[in-house]
């Protein structure tokens, strides 16, 4: 049972991951990697209204993907990009990254290789992994126009469509951990916090929402 004081340390940890960004046209979208197929849906739909006309689909497996999505993030993403309409010629799959430096490495690798000038990027990720994305493209692509997007979703209407709670729980507390680590280790920007988010991220750690945390070095 989840408390009522925990629901509403997420909900701050939530709208504190939204980054709003305005959404505009630019050179290529980036779809990353997750359990969450509701971000290749994103992609497409973006895609199909014209904001990019090529699309990157990154991402390998992981501990929570690897029953659901076999052939790995990517590939999944693809096919399901391809029953929304999207083109085959619009989409290029990075199949080896395994985290969001990873993600972001590795398509602009793929995307300089395939000789795409790439000035902006519209990056399509989970709700709560819009500043995560956001703040490690800064990090380790600065020289382009980062635009975060996700699922237009409350929190309420996520953890419907995931039907595993205490996941979403874990999942924000570990997003959050990250933009509290990840900068100092060299992973993203550093971000400034909002004291009551801190304090909504020490609760849920201190009621055991730690399954997705990593270890602090």
């Amino acid at each position: 049972m989840i408390s009522a004081q925990s629901w509403s340390d997420a909900q701050l940890l939530w709208d504190f991951q939204q980054m709003h960004h305005e959404l505009r046209p630019c050179s290529v979208g980036i779809g990353l990697g997750s359990h969450d197929l509701g971000v290749a849906d994103v992609t497409a739909d973006l895609y199909n209204r014209g904001l990019f006309p090529l699309i990157v689909f990154t991402g390998a497996t992981s501990r929570t993907t690897e029953a659901r999505m076999p052939r790995g993030e990517a590939e999944h993403y693809q096919e399901r990009a391809l029953d929304l309409g999207v083109p085959a010629s619009a989409i290029l799959v990075e199949p080896n990254a395994r985290n969001t430096g990873e993600n972001i490495r590795f398509s602009r690798e793929l995307l300089a290789e395939r000789g795409v000038d790439a000035s902006s990027v519209l990056l399509v990720s989970k709700p709560y992994e819009e500043r995560r994305a956001y703040a490690t493209t800064r990090k380790l692509w600065p020289d382009v126009e980062v635009i975060s997007a996700s699922a237009p979703m409350t929190l309420s209407e996520y953890v419907e469509s995931i039907q595993d709670p205490r996941l979403v729980l874990d999942m924000l507390v570990g997003a959050q951990q990250r933009l509290l680590i990840y900068p100092g280790q060299g992973f993203m920007i550093s971000q400034e916090v909002p004291d009551a988010v801190a304090a909504a991220y020490a609760r849920l750690c201190a009621e055991g929402f730690t399954s997705r945390i990593v270890p602090s070095r």
